[in-house]
């Protein structure tokens, strides 16, 4: 059964707030390392409520978030916070992600919070790489199966 249009609201909500919630228990209540970051509540939005849009595509979550995170970290290790590596890196991760067509706007904040919080590369595979893909499968099943939504549009 299709959700009605003004339920919508209320049962995106709701899946957002389950994809962060199981990042956060994750990430809280076990040992299995960190799972969330910042930018990943943007994304849920993507996911749940602009699903048929390029940029909340998987392609773009796991890319744009990955190119992005790299950049950040990258700048980290070489240049250090000061204004000019955050508006660098920044500038830099969006030209990217438009070249190579993996735009997700949530992901241009990712050098911020990299610099910011002194990332390393440690931070690539937990939580960039599987957070993307947690949000990426959770999000494929609750709009196939709960909402009825045709998600993703495309993989690739």
């Amino acid at each position: 059964m299709k959700i009605k249009k003004k339920f919508e609201p209320i049962v995106s909500g709701i899946s957002a707030a389950i994809v962060i919630s199981l990042l956060a228990f994750l990430t809280l209540e076990t040992s299995a390392g960190i799972w969330i970051m910042f930018s990943f509540g943007a994304t849920v939005f993507l996911v749940f409520v602009l699903y048929d849009l390029e940029t909340a595509q998987p392609k773009n979550i796991f890319f744009g978030h990955l190119v992005a995170m790299l950049i950040g970290i990258l700048f980290n290790e070489t240049v250090g916070l000061s204004f000019y590596s955050l508006g660098l890196s920044v500038g830099l991760a969006v030209a990217l992600m438009v070249y190579f067509k993996i735009m997700h706007p949530p992901a241009a904040s990712n050098p911020i919070v990299a610099l910011f919080t002194d990332l390393s590369f440690d931070f690539i595979f937990f939580p960039v790489i599987v957070g993307s893909l947690l949000i990426i499968l959770m999000s494929y099943l609750i709009n196939n199966i709960i909402l009825k939504r045709n998600y993703p549009l495309r993989w690739f």
